[in-house]
């Protein structure tokens, strides 16, 4: 058990990383896409958004199901829909074709970060949950960092079409390891590792009374939906934007986007990872699970705000420096973000639910920067200024909602309604 479930995040960690170079690789074409459609950035926002549409509206129920029928079966399924319609990408050629390939491709990778989240309480103990957390978040990072160079490499050398085949392709080995290596966790009540994991978790008895709308009466869950929009309105601006402002504003060839443009995603992937331990380290040496995951939330979404800072400096390391401060502390505060599904979750049944529930709210984000983005830079004739301006202010409401929003970091009490309205701002830290 103790070997297996490392493998287990191993493997969440790939499909994370293929998630993010399939919803990534759009960005990176977007330049030579827009050549070929013969269209502007507004149109071009227009196409990026769509993924959020379908991203964001499928997480909730993509989060029951994987509660419902498991992870086993709920994430390969998932990687094979979204790996599809990343292949079938290429055969587009109009604005809305590339617009419903995005829209269908957000309805598969939505099933990642729920089924990721419900394996990491399943296999591990609340003093290791940060940790394992972050490595397969962690995927995210080293997906977005991938797709900069790998893609457009693909893109110099046979052209923009064959690199959504190609990425698509991906998807299709990650599932044949998936079901030779993945076997089911024991049952909770054997003594393995996995039983420790339901010690945070809400004893078996309240399973028949949550209901599933009950969980919107927590005010932390609310918290947890506004930070993590927040959080994500940031980092969906590298993932979609990023390297169109790079080329566009900053004058960068395909050659130096594969190289230079990959150091802010480069740091955020130990940024992630210090993030988890951080978390971890402070739990077991005696903190509150609330100190310590508050601490690292709130201590990331403050210092990621130096992302405005890029927009005011025309020296290109200091540009790229901001940037990566900024997205490696965005990935420490999100190992804590996403341990708060296993860490709130009222039973065992409800840790996917309670993730699809926050990374809804999150991907709205996706949908808002986007096409905010889109606009502004056509209305300002090129300028990021704006976008990356409010963009800043986005990470002062986020570190404001997980430290005053959120309440303590406990699993949701169903004995009262206004269990939570109660909660003072002094004792939720």
């Amino acid at each position: 058990m103790r070997k297996m479930r490392w493998v287990v995040i191993f493997l969440s960690f790939l499909a994370i990383a293929v998630n993010y170079i399939d919803r990534a690789n759009l960005a990176v074409a977007a330049p030579e896409i827009e050549k070929a459609l013969g269209i502007g950035p507004a149109q071009m926002g227009f196409i990026l958004s769509g993924f959020f549409w379908t991203y964001a509206l499928m997480q909730m129920p993509f989060g029951w199901f994987v509660d419902r029928v498991g992870a086993r079966i709920a994430l390969p399924l998932a990687v094979g829909w979204w790996s599809v319609f990343t292949a079938l990408t290429a055969a587009t050629s109009s604005v809305a074709g590339m617009f419903g390939c995005r829209l269908l491709l957000g309805v598969g990778e939505a099933g990642a970060y729920p089924s990721c989240a419900k394996l990491v309480s399943q296999w591990f103990p609340v003093k290791e949950r940060a940790l394992a957390t972050s490595i397969f978040d962690s995927g995210s990072r080293v997906g977005s960092a991938l797709s900069i160079p790998v893609v457009a490499l693909i893109i110099s050398s046979v052209g923009w079409k064959a690199a959504f085949v190609i990425t698509g392709a991906l998807g299709a080995v990650w599932i044949l390891g998936w079901f030779v290596i993945y076997r089911n966790p024991e049952p909770l009540d054997t003594g393995s590792s996995n039983a420790a994991a339901s010690a945070p978790v809400a004893g078996q008895g309240q399973r028949q009374r949550v209901t599933w709308s009950s969980l919107f009466r927590h005010r932390t869950l609310w918290g947890m939906m506004l930070g993590f929009f927040c959080l994500n309105f940031v980092i969906y601006f590298f993932i979609t934007w990023f390297p169109s402002y790079l080329v566009q504003t900053r004058g960068f060839s395909l050659k130096s986007l594969g190289t230079l443009g990959m150091i802010p995603a480069l740091i955020s992937i130990p940024g992630g990872w210090l993030g988890g331990y951080v978390s971890d380290a402070l739990f077991r040496r005696g903190w509150s699970l609330t100190a310590a995951r508050k601490t690292c939330m709130v201590g990331g979404m403050l210092l990621s705000s130096v992302i405005t800072l890029s927009a005011f400096t025309a020296n290109v390391y200091l540009m790229l420096a901001f940037f990566g401060i900024a997205y490696g502390s965005l990935a420490f505060a999100a190992a804590s973000i996403w341990s708060l599904p296993g860490d709130v979750a009222p039973t065992p049944d409800h840790v996917a639910s309670i993730g699809g529930i926050q990374n809804f709210a999150s991907n709205l984000a996706g949908i808002v920067i986007t096409t905010f983005t889109g606009v502004m830079v056509a209305m300002t004739k090129g300028s990021f200024t704006i976008p990356l301006v409010v963009a800043g202010g986005f990470c002062f409401l986020g570190a404001f909602s997980y430290l005053v929003i959120v309440g303590r970091i406990e699993p949701l009490s169903m004995a009262s309604d206004t269990e939570e309205a109660s909660t003072r701002v002094g004792s939720a830290v």
